[in-house]
Order: C-alpha cells, then structure tokens, then sequence
C-alpha cells in the first residue's frame, strides 16, 4: 500500500515552487499558476495517465463524457471489487489541483476494497485527457456534467453519492453540493485540506503575490458558499502540517459550517499531499460513511 501512495505525491512537488514565481504573474499566467496540468511532465499524454489496471482494478470503465458547452472529459468509473461488501453508493472524487486522476487511483482502491462502493474519478477539462482550457467556470460545469452522468446512468441512477474533494477539489465539491443538495441522493462531503478562497490562500502559497490577491479572477469562495449548505453531513480532514493550504482555512471552514452533522479529523504529521497516508485517515473515512448510511459493517485498518 505504501508504494501506491508514493503515486500521490508525484503531481505536487512542484506545487509550493511555484510560491516563488514573480508576482506579475500572478494576473497575467494565473490560471497556469492555479491550474498546473501539465504537472508531472507527460500528465497530459496517453502513457502519463496511469489506469486502475496497473493498481490491480480490473472491474473498471474508462469513460469520455460530453460536456453542455462542447468539452469532452474523461473519467474512471470503478466497481467494488469485494462483490460481499458491495452496497448503493458512488463516491464521486474530485483530485487537487495537478497531475491527472490516475494519480489518484490509489484512493480508489482503498476505498472500493474497504466500503464496497463505485467510484467516479472525473477529470477536469484541461486535465489529463479531457479536451479545454481549466477555469473556475468550467470546472464547476465539469462537476455538473459528472454529478448529471452517475445521476442518469442505469447502473447508478439510484445510488446515494458521497463528494469526495482534496484541495482545489474541496472548493469544487463544496459548490456542487450546495448546489444540489435539494435532490436528496447526496449522502455526505468529505473535504481533504482545502482553502477558503484562493484569494486568501495566496499570501501563503504565493507569498511574492499577497499585495495583488485583489486581481485574482480565480475565486473558488468557499467560505461564502460552504454555509450554503445546510442538510449533508461533512467531514473535515486536516493535516496540520500542511504546507501549502494553512490549516487554519479548514478551521474556519468547520466553524462557518451549519449541518447539523458536521465532523472535525486531523493529522498531526500530514502534510498537504501525504494526508491521506497518515495513519487512521481511512478509518476516519469508513467510520463516517458507516455512521451516515448504516448497514453492513465495514473493517480498516491502515
């Protein structure tokens, strides 16, 4: 298990590099700034996307779906491989802010294995195969269009759905739950290290640019939109050495949130990126979805 989520941290060790950068570029090169697709190298091709068959998923389809506005987006959709745990319930991932979602398979197979639940890994537009340019407009239509897809789809159409979002992730997730929350199929919202906004993100992540975080058409406002949401249970899961989104933004988020259900988890040792492999965070996980959906029993232990 350790060797999958070495996987993980492959996309980001550029990330708090780019704090350096000139501030000029922080109006002019933002959505490069934000948005580094092209992180690792090669995450862009064929042969840069891992599949869930090199992790030893083979109960998996590779999709390519349509977006409203003419964008193609490719996706994982994995099954649960362990068919006795298998229950109604599509978690629905959405990955930070580089590398591709083949990079974070081995999240998905964690929690196939152990919840006995699908999981839908959307690639957003720009990412990885998926055609068009990254933005915060686009992003959030991806989210619909991935939301829509589990929502129509015969094999998932009845499934409760968790929203699984890490960092940029988070802000996605956060918004499309607010914005769906009424349909009732939303079960819960595990948010990984995110940020309030990434107005207030960049003093940190890019220290040159804090005088001109007013210029930034970038918003991802979760702290105005998260105590929209007022009926689905969320946990928060926060590393406390995160070295790039200060846990002090997860802070504020949990004392803005108004769900009745709310949960606080943090990780002493984690780090922005390697969270998920601190110990106990899976089990904080199945511990949730247990506690939200009931039945069957599930066991972790990582």
């Amino acid at each position: 298990m350790a060797s999958y989520f070495s996987w993980l941290r492959i996309p980001f060790l550029a990330s708090s590099g780019l704090a350096a950068l000139g501030s000029g570029l922080l109006y002019w090169k933002q959505n490069e700034l934000i948005y580094p697709r092209n992180l690792p190298l090669g995450a862009r091709t064929e042969e840069g996307v891992p599949r869930p068959k090199q992790f030893g998923i083979s109960d998996y389809d590779d999709l390519r779906i349509p977006t409203p506005d003419g964008e193609t987006l490719s996706a994982f959709f994995i099954r649960p491989s362990n068919k006795r745990l298998a229950r109604k319930l599509t978690i629905l991932m959405f990955h930070g802010n580089a590398g591709n979602i083949g990079h974070r398979v081995p999240i998905a197979k964690v929690l196939e294995e152990h919840i006995g639940c699908n999981v839908f890994m959307l690639e957003y537009r720009g990412y990885g195969l998926s055609t068009g340019t990254p933005n915060e407009n686009g992003i959030n239509i991806d989210a619909q269009t991935a939301l829509d897809y589990i929502r129509k789809n015969e094999e998932t159409r009845n499934d409760k759905i968790i929203v699984y979002g890490e960092s940029l992730g988070g802000a996605c997730a956060i918004r499309l739950v607010a914005n769906n929350q009424e349909y009732g199929d939303i079960a819960g919202l595990i948010l990984v290290n995110t940020f309030t906004s990434i107005r207030k993100l960049i003093p940190s992540a890019f220290p040159p640019a804090k005088y001109l975080a007013g210029l930034c058409h970038q918003y991802w406002n979760s702290e105005e939109t998260l105590p929209l949401i007022t009926k689905i249970p969320i946990i928060f899961m926060s590393g406390l050495k995160d070295e790039i989104v200060p846990p002090s933004h997860m802070t504020q988020l949990y004392s803005i949130c108004k769900v009745d259900k709310k949960i606080w988890r943090e990780f002493p040792s984690g780090m922005h990126n390697d969270t998920i492999a601190e110990p106990g965070f899976f089990d904080r996980i199945v511990e949730f979805v247990q506690d939200i959906l009931g039945g069957q029993k599930m066991e972790l232990r990582l």
